[in-house]
């Protein structure tokens, strides 16, 4: 059983400095692995990143995150990374990452993703230049998230998280105005998940969304933003795959 501990939209500053480290120095003995879903800054700067960095360097875990639209706020999200990552971090986006977690190996795959809408309710490559290429972006991060699920598929991971800042589904919007349900998350996200296959689904953006909801492909999706977690950190088990024999397909579905 793989213990993934996860929070999203922390947005530290300076004032909030080692607010989370207490609670956050206790993951080496309940949890296997430390995911980040974005919004980890309030305005993207350097400054509030270090305050980020304090909170999660040497913790004993390892810590895999990406950024959200406030990381991006200040035009500086690659300041903000190198931070992070200076800290232990690994940032993605478009890309996986193995970790190794006990005797077995986590994949996460991670993307900030975009908005766009919900099917039947979802904006389209049509029209202005400026609204095929809010479309497009969207479709970009799905894109390189599937890739890396797929990728670390054939990496043989015993588990595959896919780590995003915007929701892949609905459900966990719950609570939000639905008229702002485009701008929090798009179902192109959903189907990058059902067509690479995970174990679970993590999110953050939506502060006043639901925790629980699931893909059509029965994907565990999880909106792990603080404010819907009311914690420093939720922990999630997830089953590690059943070995596939030899010329056999499978595993755990979805």
């Amino acid at each position: 059983m793989i213990r993934i501990a996860a929070v999203g939209d922390i947005h530290m500053a300076p004032e909030t400095r080692g607010t989370l480290r207490p609670a956050f120095e206790t993951l080496p003995d309940v949890a296997d692995v430390l995911l980040l879903a974005g919004d980890l800054t309030r305005h993207g700067t350097p400054e509030e990143a270090r305050v980020v960095a304090d909170e999660i360097r040497d913790l004993g875990v390892p810590v895999v995150a990406v950024l959200g639209n406030h990381d991006h706020h200040d035009d500086r999200p690659e300041e903000v990374t190198a931070i992070l990552e200076d800290a232990g971090a690994q940032v993605l986006e478009g890309r996986g990452v193995v970790v190794p977690c006990g005797g077995a190996r986590v994949g996460v795959a991670g993307t900030k993703g975009f908005g766009g809408g919900f099917v039947g309710r979802s904006a389209g490559e049509f029209g202005e230049p400026l609204m095929k290429e809010f479309v497009r972006c969207s479709r970009r991060c799905a894109d390189g998230l599937r890739t890396s699920l797929e990728r670390l598929g054939e990496q043989g991971c015993d588990v595959r998280v896919a780590l995003t800042h915007y929701s892949p589904v609905p459900e966990t919007l719950a609570g939000e105005p639905l008229e702002i349900y485009p701008f929090l998350g798009s179902y192109l996200l959903a189907e990058a998940v059902d067509t690479a296959g995970a174990d679970l689904a993590v999110h953050g953006h939506a502060h006043a969304g639901t925790e629980n909801g699931m893909t059509n492909g029965g994907v565990r999706v999880r909106n792990v933003a603080q404010p819907v977690i009311g914690r420093a950190f939720h922990v999630y088990h997830v089953h590690e795959r059943e070995p596939v024999p030899a010329g056999a397909s499978g595993g755990h579905p979805g």
